[in-house]
């Protein structure tokens, strides 16, 4: 069931609010330039966030004014008024010092809070945020001003645009998948019309907290992903640099979002630092599709050949199969004879790069069966591990020479890639639960 919506007056407006989870220590999210709560649930990445954010505490979510499921008045809010949000939520549950975690332009807002009603914050946490939104001589990262007009132009003109949603607007990265973007789309259009958002935008850009930084007292962490389109590394790291004792942490990927697959450590940290203790049951997790292949027949064939031939066909081998995980973007993670296990962050790479293999070997006189599967893997040290490893190896067991045999999961996340698919039928898997309908694949 979703949380229930509440609602806080601010002056003259309503704010709408959900509080989810039930720990000992209070965090509310101010959120970047729109959201909407409900909306929350229903797109599996952000709700799975939340909840697993709400084990450890009371988290408390607001959409701001002119936002989502609060009152959206003509005149959009300055900041000021935005900031007083986050006391107007505060004061109606009647809290009275509270973790404070600000998410890209909610960053902005959190820092104003802490440094305002400095007693109120226990800590204060920064996702994706700089203290300016626009490049300057003493602060040169971001948009410039052209690049900020014309943004602005194009949320007029085309309201979520592609570029928007990919680049600096919500920055999920060309990379992301067209169902995810659609899916965001559909969010951001019930989230903020597009004259709220081009006039938070418009404020947005005139957003400098440097001056205000220095007067935080509350311990703080920022956090913020290498290659992030919309907050540069660089410029969260000054800010972090300008508020005392503030601590810095950086994640791979290039996205604007932390929730990621490797959300889980996100969360870790984010606990520890809260809370003081990091979960003892915590593992770094994350979302992959694995493949597995080997050789088929490979002991009848070493024994044919010998050592020395045979050494020498597997090297020929393992340059063909490293070739195509580098184009197909694949990680090898474990090798061990004629067996490889990689790891992808996306199942049609994966799919396509077995079947680029499985024809590209045959030059050697030799077949690799695969298997495929998409679920979630811990993260041991360079490997991985889990029950998807172990489901993916023995759908590769099932293979026959020359097969690429992914689960039914595989099939149904590259839905509309032009990847064909034949029935094989429902399995069992040696010590795996359950019964799995299993498909071959062919370009």
């Amino acid at each position: 069931m979703l949380p229930r919506t509440k609602y806080a007056r601010s002056d003259d407006v309503r704010i709408a609010y959900q509080i989810s989870g039930a720990g000992p220590f209070d965090v509310v999210w101010a959120p970047g330039t729109m959201s909407h709560l409900d909306l929350d649930w229903e797109i599996p990445r952000r709700a799975l966030f939340f909840e697993r954010f709400s084990k450890f505490c009371r988290l408390i979510r607001f959409d701001k004014r002119g936002t989502g499921l609060s009152d959206r008045p003509v005149k959009m809010a300055t900041l000021e008024e935005r900031t007083d949000d986050i006391r107007a939520v505060m004061d109606d549950i009647g809290i009275e010092c509270a973790n404070i975690f600000g998410v890209s332009e909610g960053g902005s807002m959190a820092c104003l809070f802490a440094a305002t009603y400095p007693h109120r914050v226990n800590s204060l946490l920064v996702w994706g945020a700089q203290a300016s939104w626009i490049a300057s001589p003493d602060h040169p990262w971001g948009q410039t001003q052209e690049e900020h007009d014309r943004m602005v132009a194009m949320i007029d003109d085309d309201w979520p645009s592609f570029e928007y949603i990919t680049g600096p607007g919500a920055g999920v990265g060309k990379d992301a998948n067209p169902a995810f973007i659609e899916s965001l789309s559909r969010y951001m259009r019930a989230a903020a019309n597009p004259s709220a958002v081009h006039a938070y935008e418009k404020m947005n850009g005139q957003i400098d907290t440097r001056p205000i930084l220095p007067s935080i007292q509350a311990p703080t962490l920022v956090m913020n992903r290498t290659g992030d389109p919309c907050a540069n590394v660089e410029a969260a790291r000054d800010m972090a640099s300008r508020i005392p004792g503030a601590k810095f942490k950086e994640y791979p990927g290039n996205s604007h979002s932390m929730m990621l697959d490797d959300m889980e450590t996100v969360l870790s940290d984010i606990q520890e630092f809260i809370t003081g203790e990091r979960p003892i049951d915590s593992f770094d997790r994350i979302l992959a599709t694995v493949l597995f292949l080997d050789i088929a027949s490979s002991t009848e064939r070493a024994a044919e050949l010998g050592d020395t031939p045979w050494r020498n066909l597997l090297n020929s081998y393992y340059a063909i199969v490293r070739k195509e995980l580098a184009r197909f973007r694949g990680k090898e993670t474990n090798t061990t004879g004629d067996s490889f296990l990689a790891t992808f962050d996306g199942p049609a790479r994966a799919v396509r790069c077995a079947l680029a293999i499985a024809l590209a070997v045959r030059q050697l006189g030799i077949e690799v069966r695969a298997g495929v599967h998409t679920g979630e893997c811990e993260l041991m040290g360079d490997n991985v591990g889990g029950i998807a490893i172990h489901t993916g190896a023995r759908i590769m067991a099932k293979a026959e020479p020359g097969g690429v045999f992914v689960s039914g999961t595989v099939k149904d996340l590259v839905s509309g890639s032009g990847i064909n698919f034949q029935d094989r039928g429902v399995h069992q898997l040696k010590g795996i639960p359950g019964e799995w309908r299993l498909f071959s694949a062919d370009s």
